[in-house]
């Protein structure tokens, strides 16, 4: 079974989004027949970092509200995200463009990694305040998951998986999807948002079933089993 992901680094419910359908999965009977497989999506691809600027400020700045305002949207996250055992700390969070980040997770994909790359970009900036805007500090990230260090510093300034981003962005546009997380289960059925766990193991199941049925058997004869012939 395949299920796509679209997410981005610095989605706050995309994170929580990721511990509940990997709490799903890890009680789900074939998990190992499961292939996820991560795409990428910028919520503000035309994003500039200003230097200085935090967190709250530059949210406050792209919503249009107050500080006050801004706090209270990150706290209402952080409290939900502690339900999956997740840690936030906005007050360190370096605002970040992500499309060098994406385009890591991409050269990851190559080597078996992107699971590892998605969860170590997400992490460094949710829970530690690194600033995945320095080319530096990705590729410190990237040696972290097992990639070579030059590889991903030659693919991150020659821009080598670029497009593979704007072709996942592409393909968002292209099935409609306005928000994420967005997950497609077998290219047809799809869940929108940080669901709870419970939907999404209900949904691995209902997605088995259909394309992995059970064998109908048609006719019953003399046979042999562990207890021995009939």
């Amino acid at each position: 079974m395949k299920v796509e992901i679209w997410s981005d680094i610095v989605c706050p419910f995309c994170y929580i989004g990721k511990r509940r359908f990997e709490q799903a999965l890890q009680k789900f009977p074939h998990a190992d027949k499961v292939e996820v497989v991560w795409r990428s999506f910028e919520l503000n691809p035309n994003y500039q970092p200003v230097p200085g600027r935090n967190t709250y400020e530059s949210l406050a700045n792209n919503k249009g509200v107050s500080l006050a305002q801004a706090r209270e949207m990150t706290n209402h996250v952080t409290t939900v995200a502690k339900e999956v055992g997740l840690r936030y700390d906005f007050d360190r969070a370096v605002p970040t463009n992500t499309f060098l980040g994406h385009q890591l997770i991409h050269l990851a994909a190559k080597h078996g990694q992107q699971d590892a790359a998605k969860e170590r970009l997400m992490a460094a900036y949710y829970t530690e305040g690194q600033n995945l805007n320095e080319i530096d500090t990705l590729v410190n990230l990237a040696a972290e998951v097992g990639l070579d260090a030059e590889e991903a510093r030659t693919a991150l300034t020659t821009g080598a998986y670029a497009e593979a981003v704007r072709y996942d962005e592409y393909q968002a546009q292209q099935i409609n999807v306005r928000g994420v997380p967005f997950f497609v289960f077998e290219d047809k059925y799809a869940v929108s948002g940080a669901q709870p766990t419970e939907l999404f193991a209900e949904v691995l199941e209902k997605v088995w079933d259909e394309f992995r049925p059970a064998p109908v058997l048609l006719t019953d004869g003399p046979a042999c089993g562990p207890e021995g012939c009939d």
